[in-house]
């Protein structure tokens, strides 16, 4: 009994951690703007979006860091949005 005390005692304690909520699929709002894929580039000039929001054209060096707050839009070398995601 006293050798098990140690191992009710760890589990307890996994009991106590904090679960953290799993991001949204969708924190970016990159599903309201998938019209835009197939898009010429250049319509993105007359349009706004969330701060922070990165376009990304070929051979651009972007950070990898992910955040699923902010809105990515890729243009492809034939000057069309290839994909809008978030990241």
């Amino acid at each position: 009994m006293i050798r098990t005390l140690p191992l009710f005692a760890a589990l307890a304690m996994a009991a106590c951690v904090p679960v953290t909520e799993p991001e949204p699929k969708d924190a970016c709002g990159a599903s309201g703007s998938q019209s835009l894929v197939g898009q010429s580039a250049d319509i993105i000039a007359a349009m706004t979006f969330p701060i922070g929001t990165r376009v990304i054209y070929p051979d651009t060096p972007v950070t990898m860091d992910l955040n699923p707050e902010r809105l990515n839009i890729i243009i492809g070398r034939t000057g069309r949005i290839e994909e809008v995601s978030c990241g």
